[in-house]
């Protein structure tokens, strides 16, 4: 790796805006719900200012109130339900039986930080109550390792990755991959199949107590409120990684309510995570026969965790490679906290007044915009000197905060081989710069954030450290018994404004070309569920033939008889009968 780089210079801090400051440039009112995310406020029961009537017979000992929900990108919004917040997993149980015998639905609400409608759909009826986990529901306890045993944390749901990852931290323990937004609860990470970035770079052996698959991986054990036919009530019950019912649970959906879980954590590590915006796209995913050392599965190979963020329209992306290092690097600067890349909260005015012209219609800017980001990336790089960073885990890999500008995400996962990873990404990159340039030569430019890029394991179960670890049904990590040699995932990230023409055609047109395209011996292909799928002209979550087909036969493909898809929809409605814990969206989704 060549350590010359291209300096861009600062810009003058005149000429930049908060994101919270752009709300009062010229576009504000259409870019409030590209920019600003703040949960709106609480109506108390009790005020004169609610709009519906309140749920009957509701338990008086836990607080009520009205609150509007909506998404991470602003494209799901309910007003005004109806929303609680248990004190205890307790309270959880006794929410669960007043719902079943008042004929209501509780959804489980954390941060909100996702973009698919697995909380609420925009549909959601009355008779639906918001469950909320982060006011109470946020209990961490490090379980430190015993005489031959392994450490150990224990957390609620509504606790947030930031002080998961921060309690770890000071007990010396940490994760090897992690979804980078530390404002997520851990609930809803481990509902999706939450993940990060990372394979064992070439040489490099896994630590015990981590995994190069997703955070629910982890998990030895778990507490759900499910239904018990023998006291005709909703309990807690707590499942072992060895029972047949948890695979169903470790990643859910939010079809269930867990209240707590256990996971298998290791010794926290130190990495140096290097900035990159002079290698060329071209060189980086090149065809397999013509790549050379800057191919991204080089940088695969070497240093095992790689981000590739690339811009439409521009030549070079922001690359970031993590590489174990336990002594501080002289050229790297030590960072003892996350966040690092505080350029990414702030917009600089010319890319402000370019995406004011792309909302007033002139989509041709739309170039112009995606190299005026990635000149901002090189620029920040060099004037918050963050280049060459090194610092435990979590301070290195975590770099999204809630004041991140807000755009909406259709995430492909190509579980595949390890030897595959060039193949993979050439074969993608190629079709998906071919149609954004087809649609820029019609004059339309659907996509203009970036397209991101990262390579992970897969969920080996005997991660979690327990004997005869089950694992998750519906990851989208999940192993393929009848393919071995499928060891690692390649994720697509494709992301845009939200009210950009055009985008879910766009999306859905390339879901459909990588479903078609990585197919027997080459790979499988799965949705990331946390973000957008099932696109069409008609918007995402609507493209019914792949909900009913393609998606949920992506989980039956190769798994053995009655341990895919079927059986976790089987296990739901064992656990929950009446579908407290359901949705019009689930119900849809999971039959």
């Amino acid at each position: 790796m060549e350590e010359d780089r291209t300096y861009v210079e600062q810009p003058e801090a005149a000429s930049v805006l908060s994101r919270r400051a752009l709300l009062g440039a010229s576009a504000a009112a259409a870019l409030a719900t590209v920019v600003q995310w703040t949960p709106l406020g609480r109506i108390a029961v009790a005020s004169a200012a609610t709009t519906i009537a309140a749920p009957p017979q509701f338990p008086a000992s836990i607080p009520l109130y009205q609150q509007t929900f909506q998404n991470w990108s602003g494209e799901v919004v309910v007003e005004g339900l109806w929303s609680c917040s248990p004190a205890s997993a307790a309270d959880v149980v006794t929410l669960a039986n007043w719902a079943h015998a008042n004929g209501w639905r509780l959804r489980p609400r954390g941060g909100g930080y996702s973009w698919s409608p697995l909380v609420a759909s925009a549909d959601t009826p009355p008779n639906v109550l918001f469950v909320d986990t982060t006011t109470h529901l946020t209990g961490i306890t490090v379980n430190p390792a015993g005489s031959g045993g392994q450490a150990s944390v224990t957390v609620q749901p509504g606790a947030s990755m930031d002080n998961v990852l921060g309690t770890l931290k000071n007990a010396g323990l940490g994760l090897t991959g992690f979804p980078v937004l530390g404002a997520a609860t851990v609930g809803g990470v481990l509902a999706t199949g939450g993940r990060g970035t990372g394979v064992p770079a070439v040489g490099e052996s896994r630590l015990s107590g981590h995994t190069y698959g997703s955070v629910s991986n982890l998990i030895t054990s778990l507490t759900a409120v499910v239904w018990d036919a023998g006291s005709g009530a909703y309990v807690l019950r707590t499942f072992q990684r060895t029972d047949p019912q948890i695979q169903a649970l470790l990643v859910n959906l939010g079809r269930a309510f867990v209240t707590e879980a256990t996971l298998r954590v290791g010794a926290d590590q130190r990495l140096r995570c290097q900035s990159w915006f002079n290698v060329s796209a071209a060189n980086l995913f090149a065809p397999p026969a013509s790549a050379g050392s800057q191919s991204l599965a080089s940088y695969v190979d070497k240093c095992g965790r790689v981000v590739c963020i690339w811009f439409p329209f521009t030549s070079s992306p922001w690359l970031r490679v993590f590489t174990p290092t336990p002594s501080q690097p002289w050229v790297s600067r030590a960072v003892t906290g996350p966040y690092d890349f505080s350029f990414n909260d702030i917009v600089p005015k010319n890319v402000s007044d370019l995406l004011s012209q792309i909302i007033a219609g002139d989509a041709a800017a739309t170039p112009s915009f995606t190299q005026a980001q990635m000149d901002g990336v090189s620029a920040g790089l060099i004037s918050t000197g963050t280049w060459d960073i090194w610092g435990w885990s979590s301070d290195v890999l975590l770099y999204v905060r809630p004041t991140t500008l807000r755009i909406t995400s259709t995430c492909c996962n190509v579980v595949t081989s390890r030897a595959n990873v060039q193949r993979v990404v050439s074969d993608f990159f190629a079709e998906y710069s071919s149609r954004i340039a087809a649609a820029a030569a019609k004059g339309q430019y659907p996509m203009n954030a970036p397209l991101e890029i990262r390579v992970t394991g897969l969920d080996q179960a005997a991660d979690c450290g327990v004997p005869g670890a089950r694992g998750a049904q519906l990851s989208p990590l999940r192993t393929r018994p009848d393919h071995p040699e499928w060891d690692t995932s390649v994720w697509f990230d494709m992301t845009t404004v939200p009210i950009t023409p055009g985008c879910h055609e766009f999306m859905g047109g390339m879901e459909a070309w990588v479903r078609s395209h990585y197919t027997g011996s080459y790979g499988a292909v799965h949705n990331e569920w946390p973000k957008e799928w099932a696109n069409s002209a008609s918007g995402a979550w609507t493209d019914q033939a792949a909900i009913g087909g393609a998606i949920p036969d992506s989980y039956r493909a190769g798994q053995a008889a009655g341990d895919g898809w079927d059986a976790a929809v089987a296990t739901f409605h064992a656990l929950d009968p009446a579908g407290v814990f359901g949705s019009s969206f689930l119900d849809r989704t999971l039959g």
